[in-house]
């Protein structure tokens, strides 16, 4: 039988990842993440959201996670 995990369950599991060196807090300690943020925005061009509709991601939390992806060599083919 399968138990739902807690909030508790989640801070415990984060807790081990950083103990191990989790690579999330070490790129976050070398990389200056924002200073790309200029560069993403200016490349991605949102619209003003003037139309609706749902707000887009942070293009900085999705450069990260391209990053990682390509880094663990992760990809949509992989999960098939």
């Amino acid at each position: 039988m399968m138990t739902q995990s807690g909030f508790f369950d989640v801070e415990e599991r984060l807790a081990r990842l950083s103990g191990l060196g989790d690579q999330f807090e070490a790129f976050s300690r070398i990389v200056d993440f924002e200073a790309f943020r200029p560069d993403l925005e200016k490349a991605l061009a949102y619209s003003d959201g003037s139309k609706g509709g749902r707000p887009p991601f942070d293009p900085v939390l999705m450069f990260k996670v391209l990053l990682i992806q390509t880094l663990n060599n992760l990809s949509d083919e992989r999960s098939i």
